[in-house]
């Protein structure tokens, strides 16, 4: 268990670096960048984007991430065609990454629920089938994510049971495939009988390598600052108080004016420095 209070840094897009690039490098505070999960940005001059983010980042030497593609992006497909595209993206992303040394990279877990979490997604509902199919998209891009010392963070979406998202993750046996946990995402889906967020830190344990935390009602995704919604902020902190080790924390709010506010929020309430 750690003793220090952890570091709360934010996600963001790169046009935000300058208004917070004081904050992030006095703190060296984990920072995500959001640009590299859009196509338009994956088929342009991200390469100048990248040399702009740079010399905005001079300085900083905190743990680096982006957030990679998902709109249309199929983990558990069995069209050929979708699942190359698949491919090709998440490769288009880490090319990114590599580019401007991000150490991590956000895709979206494939478990939608249609169904109970006891029935849904297990093994005798063919969660095996769903990891194989995974492993056709993901056999291809955990390699290079090695090769360049990136890990790829599978996130909580409209995931309501631990355990097939934890399997997934398990079946690499590698460092570079690890849980994030979107908290908000996780309220919302425990409305609906999914875990608390709490239970999602203690039951991913090791496998945890990276937050967002956002607030919301439990109703809508509102990516709203810590405080505004109905989070229970305290029993997440004291889930992750009883972690050996340190995730990327990352404030992942709608008005990216606020993350300042945010962490002062949560540093005033002795959870984060």
């Amino acid at each position: 268990m750690h003793e220090e209070l952890p570091v709360v840094g934010a996600a963001m897009p790169v046009k935000m670096l300058a208004e917070h690039r004081e904050w992030l490098i006095a703190g060296q505070r984990d920072l995500e960048l959001w640009d590299f999960c859009h196509a338009d940005v994956l088929d342009g001059d991200w390469r100048g984007l990248v040399a702009q983010a740079r010399d905005l980042l001079d300085g900083y030497t905190g743990r680096l991430g982006i957030h990679g593609p998902y709109e249309g992006m199929a983990l558990i497909c069995s069209d050929r065609r979708v699942t190359a595209l698949t491919v090709e993206r998440f490769k288009q992303g880490l090319e990114c990454a590599a580019a401007i040394g991000a150490t991590h990279m956000v895709i979206h877990s494939p478990f939608d629920f249609f169904g109970a979490p006891h029935v849904a997604h297990t093994p005798g509902h063919g969660l095996a089938a769903e990891i194989g199919r995974a492993h056709e998209v993901l056999d291809a891009v955990v390699p290079i994510a090695a090769q360049i010392g990136c890990a790829l963070v599978i996130e909580v979406c409209a995931d309501q049971a631990t355990p097939p998202l934890l399997a997934l993750v398990r079946s690499f046996e590698s460092e570079h495939v690890r849980v994030s946990l979107d908290v908000g995402h996780a309220f919302i889906m425990q409305r609906v009988g999914g875990p608390p967020p709490d239970q999602w830190v203690r039951d991913a344990g090791p496998l945890l390598g990276h937050l967002h935390l956002q607030d919301n009602d439990g109703l809508l995704d509102r990516h709203w600052a810590p405080g505004e919604g109905s989070l229970s902020w305290f029993a997440l902190f004291e889930a992750l108080g009883e972690l050996q080790h340190r995730p990327r924390l990352l404030l992942e709010l709608n008005k990216v004016e606020k993350v300042r506010r945010a962490a002062a929020w949560l540093a005033e309430r002795g959870l984060v420095r």
